[in-house]
Order: structure tokens, then C-alpha cells, then sequence
């Protein structure tokens, strides 16, 4: 296991608060919910493509399922970053938690 993910397990166990990346390239998210029969997750990833553009990939879907993947280019990785936050505020206020 990496240093930075012992030091981070032990931080949440201890009740402290988790910094997080300021502008962060990958987010995973999870809604769980058993009486509901809800277990849902949602990636987000900033990727460099080919042609010097910037790609933000979402993945979506059942736990334990493949589910789907979409792509949107962007000009650069700032644009795909600011649409990465967005994404993730909307996740977040529909019920979703980060997976750490």
C-alpha cells in the first residue's frame, strides 16, 4: 500500500478531516443505498489525447457491472478540469460520496 493511502486510512479512522487535491485529475464516486437496492458508482478522469487535446472520462454505472463510458474532448485540461468540478458538485448534491 502506498504511504500517502496508510496515511490517509489512518487519518479517517482517527476522525480527522482528508485533504483533498485542489484540482484534482480523477474522482470516484458511489451511492449505496440497501433498502433501496441502490449500489451505484460514477468515475470522472482527466486524460492528454493524441491530438494535444484533453479528454474527461466518465464511467457509470451498477457496482460490479461494466456499465457505460462517455467521452468529452476539450481544448485543454483546465476546461476539462472546471467540467470535472461540475460534474462532481451535481454528483455530490444527488447523494453520492467520494470513494477513497
Amino acid at each position: 500500500m502506498a504511504p500517502q493511502k496508510r496515511r490517509n486510512d489512518q487519518a479517517l479512522r482517527n476522525g480527522e478531516t482528508l485533504q483533498l487535491s485542489l484540482f484534482p485529475d480523477a474522482v470516484s464516486l458511489v451511492r449505496i443505498s440497501p433498502p433501496c437496492n441502490m449500489w451505484r458508482y460514477y468515475d470522472l478522469s482527466i486524460q492528454a489525447d493524441l491530438f494535444g487535446g484533453t479528454v474527461l472520462i466518465r464511467r457509470w454505472g451498477r457496482i460490479g457491472v461494466p456499465g457505460k463510458v462517455r467521452l468529452d474532448l476539450f481544448p485543454d485540461a483546465g476546461a476539462a478540469a472546471n467540467q470535472l468540478g461540475l460534474l462532481c458538485c451535481k454528483k455530490l448534491k444527488r447523494g453520492y460520496v467520494m470513494r477513497y
